[in-house]
């Protein structure tokens, strides 16, 4: 019998010796590398500057990582008495330099959107410093009824224009040529900058970046280290291949990660949370930016400061692997 592959006789050793071989091998292809780039940096509440890292697209720059709202506020339906509650986690992003705040007019009926536009007027910042992305449900999607869901979204935010607008889902037997006349028209109001979708494949991707006057901006679907089913669909080199940024969301589903040797050991090192370095991961991809949600200021903090972690080829690897 022929010598035993290395990666099976790894995995016969005991957990100990696993996590201090893994250490020792990162630590070689570490040595003398900072942890963190400083691009855009602001310094965070442990006096630690980690910067924001944009997505440089066309004539756009996007934070890698942005704000997701689904819950705040409610969930399908709109629950007011947590309204202060919901306002602290808004106002928290936005205190922390969250700039990018996806949101949907099926998240809380549209109760989300009302207490985004809320934080943001009170917050005081400039609508054009921020990057406000909403999305029309799939029961909407003839032309006249996008055209009046963007205006009732706008209504609610009490904004004038909507960043990026997406089609939310697809829904079998839905006129996508339809949905996108209205889109354009958006477009062309000025109601809307940028179109994209959400949760299509590769197929309806295609489709919708033929229809679309204007490059697709975006295709948001769940990709992670532990989802992975639009990277195996071609989704994610498609959009790679042809500029279009995949925005992940659900991006650190904590139980789903937080059992991995590897994924452990490397936080360790980096002097990192397994989230952080999870994060991480996705936004060193090149057209790939993410919109984590939580509603600690402290756990907000710390997925903003995973895009300044830099994790090597090797990690990359390592990871991809896992």
């Amino acid at each position: 019998m022929g010598m035993k592959s290395p990666v099976l006789v790894l995995f016969f050793l005991p957990s100990r010796f696993l996590h201090g071989m893994i250490e020792k091998s990162l630590n070689r292809r570490r040595k003398g590398r900072p942890s963190c780039s400083f691009v855009c940096g602001k310094q965070n509440s442990k006096g630690i500057i980690c910067a924001m890292k944009f997505e440089t697209i066309r004539d756009l720059q996007i934070p890698k990582i942005g704000f997701g709202t689904w819950s705040i506020g409610g969930r399908e339906s709109p629950d007011p008495a947590s309204d202060e509650s919901s306002l602290a986690v808004l106002r928290s992003a936005l205190e922390l330099g969250y700039t990018h705040f996806d949101t949907a007019e099926f998240y809380a009926a549209g109760h989300t959107e009302e207490l985004l536009g809320q934080a943001v007027r009170e917050s005081g910042m400039s609508r054009e410093n921020l990057f406000i992305t909403s999305k029309v449900s799939p029961e909407h999607l003839n032309y006249e009824e996008v055209l009046t869901c963007c205006e009732n979204s706008l209504r609610r935010l009490r904004m004038e224009y909507l960043d990026l607008y997406l089609i939310h889902w697809p829904m079998r037997g839905m006129n996508l040529v339809d949905s996108f006349r209205a889109l354009n028209q958006l477009v062309r109001d000025s109601k809307v900058r940028y179109l994209g979708v959400s949760n299509f494949d590769l197929g309806l991707l295609k489709t919708a970046a033929e229809l679309s006057e204007t490059p697709l901006l975006t295709d948001q679907v769940p990709y992670s280290l532990a989802e992975r089913t639009y990277q195996q669909n071609g989704v994610l080199e498609y959009c790679q291949q042809n500029d279009i940024l995949l925005t992940a969301y659900s991006p650190i589903k904590r139980r789903k990660i937080s059992g991995s040797p590897i994924l452990k050991v490397m936080a360790r090192i980096k002097h990192a949370s397994v989230q952080q370095v999870a994060l991480a991961w996705l936004v060193q991809q090149p057209r790939v930016i993410t919109i984590p949600k939580s509603s600690h200021p402290g756990h907000q903090e710390d997925n903003l400061d995973a895009a300044g972690i830099e994790l090597s080829s090797a990690d990359m690897t390592l990871l991809e692997n896992e």
